[in-house]
């Protein structure tokens, strides 16, 4: 993807910077092995030093200003620093779960025995305990002190930058921006919802199974390329969108790594499932391009863990989405979703493995998502907010003209 997008975009000069050798499993503290992404984030915070000289040694043009993900702010502020560059810190997530992670050094989390509960976040509305992830409650979790120690070093930054728009999360952006959340906070610069590179894509075969369908009446239904249900929960799923009666696009992984699949279908589902449900559906094992996917006429509604670009993709689109967050920000993408009218939330299936969420609620749920003339209505006006917000004249376009213009 990457050489596509500089084949499609020549005016811009690629240096191409090559990671030590990764961390293995011992270096880290935590009994589990860790997630391998996560682990190649910590690779490429610690590498950031050697950095300076490739940067240092640019002239025609120079620098004029850094764009860094938030997993490696603590040691990019260094190097801005040093090359005396302004620095903006890109997130990836809502702004809801930003400000929260921006307050996390200054919250205390004991315990999470109390799910009714909830924490009081300077400006914004309280957040439930039970949507909180639980490694933010163990400080020396490397998930959460890595968070820690990042978001220490967010007040040296110009900006932050957001896959989001100001209609979609204008009480939190506006609570921020004025300072409402923490003095030290540099402004939210929400430039979103990103439209994708247009690279050629080979369509795949389940975009010749769509074409075969009626506009609107099939459920996509996806939890992301990092996450893995249980081969229970996946037969649960089968089975709900069965009772449904809806046709449906499911993509299944059983693995954390993207494209890594080793499971058969057939002994993930059975044959007879296959073989009763091929009329109306089509499970998928390989990769899709779910942007092309969620641009197809024939789906009507998501199924989705609210991982942010699934969300900012759904509010492109204006797809009814049923939220059913598994891990990390994806309860807070969820409120965040369900709040702007683009989805509704299954809030009682806890955190991914908790419960075994059984089909009979998941079918109900699919067929609620898939009838709600309401909420359809409510989306395609998330749609037009989204439209407005990255087109010429809009809120998005003026935030990333203006971040230009000042370098």
């Amino acid at each position: 993807e990457l050489s596509a997008f500089f084949a499609s975009h020549p005016q811009i000069n690629r240096l191409d910077f090559h990671l030590p050798i990764p961390s293995s499993p011992s270096e880290f503290a935590d009994a589990e092995k860790p997630d391998p992404f996560f682990a190649r984030f910590l690779d490429i915070s610690s590498s950031v030093h050697l950095l300076h000289p490739l940067l240092a040694s640019l002239s025609t043009p120079p620098l004029s200003a850094i764009f860094a993900d938030f997993a490696v702010a603590a040691d990019i502020n260094r190097l801005a620093d040093e090359l005396s560059i302004p620095l903006y810190i890109v997130s990836t997530s809502s702004a809801r779960f930003f400000s929260l992670i921006a307050c996390l050094p200054d919250l205390i989390l004991e315990s999470k025995s109390s799910e009714d509960s909830s924490i009081q976040l300077p400006g914004l509305a309280s957040v439930p305990i039970s949507s909180l992830p639980p490694p933010f409650f163990t400080p020396d979790h490397i998930f959460t002190a890595h968070i820690r120690l990042n978001a220490q070093f967010l007040s040296k930054a110009k900006g932050i930058l957001l896959n989001s728009f100001d209609w979609f999360e204008s009480e939190t952006i506006a609570a921020v921006n004025t300072g409402r959340v923490l003095a030290h906070l540099p402004p939210f610069l929400p430039i979103g919802p990103y439209e994708p590179c247009k690279a050629v894509v080979k369509a795949g075969s389940y975009l010749q199974w769509l074409d075969g369908q009626p506009n609107e009446s099939v459920v996509y239904v996806s939890f992301g390329s990092r996450t893995a249900l249980s081969k229970e929960q996946i037969r649960e799923l089968g089975n709900g969108l069965e009772r449904s009666g809806c046709r449906f696009l499911w993509v299944i992984k059983t693995t954390k790594v993207d494209k890594d699949e080793r499971e058969d279908l057939q002994d993930l589902l059975g044959s007879s499932f296959l073989e009763r449900t091929k009329k109306k559906g089509l499970v998928c094992k390989e990769w899709v391009e779910q942007e092309q996917v969620l641009a197809h006429p024939a789906i009507g509604g998501f199924v989705s863990h609210c991982g942010w670009n699934s969300v900012t993709e759904a509010a492109r689109f204006g797809l009814p989405l049923l939220a059913w967050p598994l891990n990390g920000d994806q309860k807070l993408n969820a409120e965040v979703t369900e709040k702007a009218g683009l989805g509704v939330w299954m809030r009682h299936c806890g955190w991914l493995g908790e419960h075994l969420v059984k089909g009979e609620e998941i079918g109900d749920q699919i067929v609620q998502l898939m009838q709600d003339k309401t909420l359809r209505i409510k989306a395609k006006k998330v749609k037009e907010e989204a439209r407005k917000a990255y087109e010429v004249g809009g809120s998005s376009k003026k935030v990333l003209l203006e971040i230009i213009e000042n370098h």
